[in-house]
């Protein structure tokens, strides 16, 4: 069995966007992904984005009540070997921090 690969994000949604591209794109199943926040605290990353920026709607205002408390972990165990070069390809692809 290969060691755990982890990685962290600045934010919410590059945090999701690697595990959908794990799933989407290397076959990888839900069940087996880890997001956690990297601290204690809940937290939504470091950096706004999202929902939490403005807009160019004015109908939608800034948020401000973000809980931006650290980075957010994702992990995964992979299955070989062999897998663990593509799959922290794709972690460093959305901006991971190992």
């Amino acid at each position: 069995m290969t060691d755990p690969i982890t990685f962290t994000f600045a934010t919410r949604r590059d945090a999701e966007l690697v595990v959908e591209h794990l799933v989407q794109a290397h076959g990888v199943s839900r069940h087996a992904i880890l997001v956690a926040p990297d601290r204690q605290e809940n937290t939504a990353g470091e950096t706004a984005s999202g929902g939490d920026l403005n807009t160019a709607d004015p109908s939608v205002e800034a948020r401000s009540d973000a809980p931006l408390k650290g980075r957010i972990r994702v992990s995964i165990t992979p299955g070989s070997a062999d897998d663990t070069e593509t799959l922290t390809a794709a972690f460093r692809e959305f901006d991971g921090q190992a």
